[in-house]
């Protein structure tokens, strides 16, 4: 059960990815939707998960496409609005670096973007292109005659929304049309505790640690020796125990409570929450930064070990890995958290940068839809380097031309050179 960074690799996920967006597309219902022409829609938001195939929504009902991207800002996305990122200062969505990197770190993260590009390029782009052929291209023409390729569609974008922020995440180099929105689904007022979850946590005198996995990993599978640890473990602490579980657990501790549903931001914003032991997803990590806890991070997939990553770097979290020693690793960190008031204070401050905005996301967020609307596209944001060819960024024509004169000035310089020495040879003569 020992944890590697990667988890599934990309191109285990790729099929995976690839067959949800199909069986998505030709589900009865949305192919009722894309075939029925009085149905019309301002615009198209459509959520970015490893391939670009729901951009052919934009294409049937004519209306602007807008990126939704559930993770940081990194080169995948970025290139459908602008270009890549560089990998000297900038990371892939799955790595565990955060900058200023080292030199192998930018090694690194210099070959799993050309490993992208190119799986991008002779591999994804093909099955992305049989879908669109197939399920969106018949749709289309009946509507609209021709269909413009999805080359087109897909870097058709007029706006990225952005689920991060910069006191989560690391500044980054956007164009005008990427919009960070981190902690948009975040409601303002949080809504009330259960009754027995309120009495439990106002009466925890010595605090809540609170323990979730998210929900791709449950905390039921893990091995029966790493749940017995746990509760072992837990119940040396003086603090009282929330756990998401998702069964009873038998021989509990008296101070270790579970929940098969947890109530997360009511928990995390309740003055006794102390601490929280998540996976590190961004909308997990983003409630932590909203409410100002600090955090055990422990990844599994994805996204999820950068993340843990960034808040390591931040200084409000202790990463742990997934392992059958983690009960012991979480109490070490435990400990480095509770005694150390450091992490508290760092995770204030950033919470305070999180909060400090001229509007809240959610309103931003709406703000930025209804005006690719009203501005039909606003192709007044778009980048002007989506526009502009590769080899034209590298400079590669220019190089080209250079190339071409010297060899050209070189081949007049031998024409002229020859001239002489042959002028040279009569005079002798």
């Amino acid at each position: 059960m020992d944890n590697k960074h990667e988890g599934m690799s990309f191109f285990e996920s790729v099929p995976l990815i690839m067959n949800l967006s199909r069986n998505t597309i030709a589900h009865p219902n949305v192919q009722k939707l894309i075939n029925d022409k009085n149905q019309q829609f301002d615009a198209v938001i459509a959520e970015w998960m490893f391939n670009e195939v729901y951009s052919g929504f934009s294409g049937i009902f004519n209306c602007p496409l807008i990126w939704f991207s559930t993770v940081e800002p990194h080169w995948m996305v970025l290139r459908l609005v602008d270009e890549v990122t560089n990998p000297a200062y900038s990371v892939d969505v799955a790595s565990n670096s955060v900058p200023p990197l080292t030199f192998v770190q930018r090694v690194e993260e210099l070959g799993t973007q050309i490993v992208g590009r190119l799986t991008q390029a002779l591999w994804v782009s093909g099955i992305e292109n049989n879908l669109y052929d197939e399920y969106f291209v018949p749709v289309i023409e009946k509507r609209h005659s021709t269909a413009p390729s999805f080359e087109t569609l897909r870097f058709n974008a007029s706006l990225l929304l952005s689920n991060s922020h910069v006191s989560m995440g690391v500044p980054a180099v956007l164009p005008a049309n990427v919009i960070p929105i981190g902690g948009y689904h975040i409601k303002p007022n949080v809504k009330q505790l259960p009754e027995d979850l309120q009495k439990l946590m106002d009466n925890a005198k010595h605090g809540v640690i609170y323990f979730s996995m998210g929900s791709n990993l449950k905390s039921k599978q893990f091995p029966e020796v790493i749940k017995l640890d746990l509760l072992k473990m837990f119940g040396k602490l003086k603090q009282t125990v929330i756990w998401k579980f998702e069964e009873d657990l038998p021989n509990r501790p008296s101070n270790v409570h579970i929940v098969q549903w947890a109530p997360q931001q009511s928990i995390l914003a309740h003055k006794n929450c102390i601490l929280f032991i998540t996976h590190g997803g961004l909308l997990s990590t983003t409630e932590t930064m909203h409410f100002g806890v600090p955090i055990i991070g422990i990844p599994v997939f994805a996204d999820q070990f950068v993340n843990v990553a960034r808040a390591v770097k931040k200084g409000y979290a202790q990463k742990v890995d997934l392992s059958y020693s983690m009960a012991a690793d979480i109490e070490l960190a435990i400990n480095k958290l509770l005694d150390n008031p450091s992490y508290k204070t760092r995770v204030k401050e950033l919470s305070q940068i999180y909060h400090d905005r001229p509007v809240p996301p959610a309103r931003e967020l709406v703000h930025w839809v209804e005006h690719v609307v009203k501005t039909r596209g606003a192709t007044h944001l778009r980048s002007p380097a989506s526009m502009v060819a590769w080899y034209q960024k590298l400079y590669l024509d220019l190089v080209l031309v250079l190339v071409v004169l010297v060899l050209v000035l070189k081949r007049v310089y031998i024409f002229i050179k020859s001239i002489f020495i042959a002028k040279r040879k009569v005079k002798t003569n």
